[in-house]
């Protein structure tokens, strides 16, 4: 059996030997599993290997790109604007952000933007790769194009778009990008590895993601991916990270003495904002505000859960009931948006653990 390194109570030793399970079968190459549980560390494991040619192992401080688990990130940092009274999410995009008033965008509020609502799936004029690193000319053009569909009726996914977005939202309330303010606001206080926008010091602990053919996924493995803060998909951390932060989540605003929301604070994750088949994924969704609230199918958690997930497999759930973050993170990824079991096999076994 593969060797999976960590500390992970008894009850969740079915946790381990999923990992450790998926190392040995080549469904896993590197990867970090994390469990929180009413703020604390219950489940902190990793194992495999940090390249393709196995010459790296997986080791605790290893960290990589995460893709769309990044936006958990900026949805946690709109809930704190939100809990200081500084953001309204019924309010108009453009009264933070006065040049998103063109095209009919008018009317277009942030829960719009928060529920893949908006309209601005994607740019009328396709960025070249490098182009996502500019972020003034990203946010421009989608200030200046009209919404694809009415906003509000149907979402659409913003895979990339939304993180620009809630990014320039905030950074119009804040004075600073999305990617500072979560590393002074969030990340610190919780003394947590995670980066929208990874400083050169670093790198030497990055895994590089290893897409499926006939994927590319190779733009995150340069520099300028990097250095760049694109808050819906390049954020890099690992399980620990990831579910060290969304814990706050999962405690009502709080977690390990760190109150970053007022109790009342995580209310808006609830409400829906989208309900049916996504105009871009072709999939149900219910999305509530920012996060995804349709569990997983097969997933047995509660009412007062919510989940995202990135691009290849990365995953993280948190219940509110349960006080529980569970928080999946790999190097290899798989194709498609169904049909991954890895995060699923995780979640089934940490369940399970509850219960014993």
């Amino acid at each position: 059996m593969a060797e999976v390194q960590g500390s992970c109570e008894a009850r969740f030793d079915g946790v381990r030997a999923a990992l450790a399970d998926q190392i040995d079968s080549g469904a896993d190459l590197g990867a970090s599993v994390a469990v929180f549980l009413h703020g604390e560390p219950v489940v902190d494991i990793w194992g495999g290997w940090a390249d393709a040619e196995k010459t790296r192992p997986w080791e605790r401080d290893t960290i990589t790109n995460v893709w769309s688990t990044t936006k958990t990130m900026t949805f946690l940092v709109t809930l704190m604007l939100h809990d200081r009274d500084e953001l309204d999410y019924q309010a108009p995009v453009a009264t933070y952000w006065p040049e998103f008033a063109q095209a009919g965008k008018e009317k277009v509020e942030v829960r719009h933007v928060m529920g893949h609502t908006a309209g601005l799936s994607g740019w009328d004029e396709p960025l070249t790769a490098e182009e996502l690193a500019d972020w003034g000319l990203c946010t421009s053009r989608l200030a200046a194009q009209a919404p694809w569909w009415e906003p509000g009726t149907a979402s659409g996914y913003h895979a990339l778009t939304q993180g620009y977005l809630i990014g320039e939202i905030v950074r119009r309330i804040t004075g600073d990008t999305i990617g500072t303010w979560f590393a002074r606001e969030v990340a610190k206080p919780l003394e947590a590895d995670f980066f929208i926008g990874l400083p050169a010091s670093e790198d030497d602990r990055v895994s590089n993601v290893i897409p499926p053919p006939p994927i590319d996924a190779s733009m995150a493995h340069h520099a300028w991916w990097r250095r760049a803060e694109i808050p819906a998909a390049n954020g890099q951390g690992n399980a620990r990270s990831v579910a060290a932060i969304q814990s706050v989540v999962a405690g009502h605003g709080a977690a390990r003495g760190v109150r970053l929301l007022s109790e009342k604070g995580t209310e808006p994750i609830f409400e829906v904002q989208a309900e049916g088949i996504d105009k871009v994924l072709g999939i149900q969704q219910r999305i509530g505000m920012g996060y995804g609230l349709s569990n997983p199918p097969d997933m047995p958690l509660g009412p007062r859960a919510c989940y995202w997930g990135g691009y290849g497999g990365s995953i993280i759930i948190v219940d509110q009931d349960a006080g529980l973050a569970v928080c999946y993170v790999m190097n290899r990824m798989e194709s498609g948006v169904t049909g991954d079991l890895r995060g699923l096999n995780i979640i089934m076994e940490t369940v399970k653990g509850l219960a014993a």
